[in-house]
């Protein structure tokens, strides 16, 4: 018996009925050989984690463009809180850690630079629409490894594909980073604004802090503690009513005091001409993108598609860098 087949026996034993099992999985796209120590969802985890895709993501925006100070939180910060969050949570719940840390690590993969900015300005360019969790599974299945994708188990890709609010995961695992992913970023955002002044502790509602606690580590925890004891022995993941209400009345107070704060914000409008400049550029030049790239228009896909590929995988000072590089003059030297 190998070192796999020994955990994948342990995982029947120790974790919860309602867990995803290794051996359960739906499979992979191409089917390969099993490694002899690792089981699927640990396998998938080291695939993400040795990716470019996800080395790039150290140098995209999370809420602060291109901050100046270096405790400001990143595309990478965010996904590794996310991470966190959500194997404490599994950890606690009996459900697989691997599937879960695999999917938080990779649920950020295909976002734009500058954040929400880049998304929605190749959203409003791309006649094919653009958003960040298809183009995250769209890295994984086909773009990392110059098209020939990571090759990731279905459930992992389902708890990509579905982790904003709209989606819903078919696995548990899947759900704890759905959920994880919201407390994060409302965590670290608010930690955020307070270190760049946009906003104060006080400035939260007295109706919130009653419930949730009166500082982001208070929150953090309390929404954990609260996803467990609400999960626990369910086959669900979710939140006491009260603490839902709470999350949701500090979300629409972020989005009303930072999220769309003039201050925070002032550079997004910039960032967006950026990307769209950027598309139009390439979309009108399409022999100036990569050649892994362009084998993907060989093999039928659309040219808008692949810019928007293109422009997505930059990082902020990448898309920078050419923006300047293209449109900005450079000096005489002679």
């Amino acid at each position: 018996m190998t070192i796999r087949e020994n955990l994948e026996q342990l995982e029947q034993k120790n974790l919860s009925p309602y867990a995803m099992h290794s051996v359960d999985t739906k499979g992979r796209s191409r089917e390969e050989e099993q490694c002899d120590i690792r089981p699927v969802f640990q396998r998938d985890r080291d695939r993400i984690l040795h990716s470019k895709s996800f080395r790039r993501l150290k140098d995209k925006t999370q809420v602060f463009l291109t901050p100046e100070g270096d405790h400001y939180r990143t595309r990478l910060t965010h996904t590794l809180e996310v991470s966190q969050n959500a194997r404490t949570i599994a950890k606690a719940l009996r459900l697989n850690e691997d599937l879960v840390e695999a999917i938080a690590l990779g649920h950020d993969l295909g976002h734009t630079p500058f954040g929400h900015a880049g998304e929605r300005a190749l959203d409003r360019v791309c006649p094919l629409g653009f958003e960040h969790a298809e183009q995250s599974v769209r890295t994984v299945e086909i773009l990392e490894k110059s098209g020939q994708g990571l090759n990731l188990t279905y459930e992992v890709k389902d708890g990509i594909l579905n982790h904003q609010t709209k989606g819903m995961p078919e696995t548990l695992e899947g759900r704890t980073v759905r959920l994880s992913d919201k407390i994060a970023y409302i965590h670290h955002d608010m930690d955020d604004a307070i270190r760049g002044g946009i906003l104060k502790e006080e400035d939260v509602p007295k109706s919130i802090c009653d419930v949730i606690g009166y500082s982001t580590g208070e929150r953090l925890d309390h929404f954990i503690h609260d996803i467990v004891t609400t999960s626990y022995e369910k086959n669900d993941i979710t939140m006491s009513e009260p603490v839902a209400c709470a999350m949701s009345e500090l979300r629409k107070f972020m989005f009303e005091n930072v999220y769309t704060n003039p201050d925070a914000k002032s550079e997004e409008k910039k960032a967006e001409v950026l990307i769209e400049t950027l598309y139009d550029y390439y979309r009108k030049r399409i022999e100036l993108i990569p050649e892994d790239l362009k084998k993907l228009i060989d093999r039928g896909e659309s040219k808008d598609r692949v810019v928007c590929d293109y422009i997505a995988a930059m990082t902020d000072r990448f898309a920078i860098a050419k923006y300047e590089e293209i449109f900005i003059p450079k000096s005489w030297h002679g």
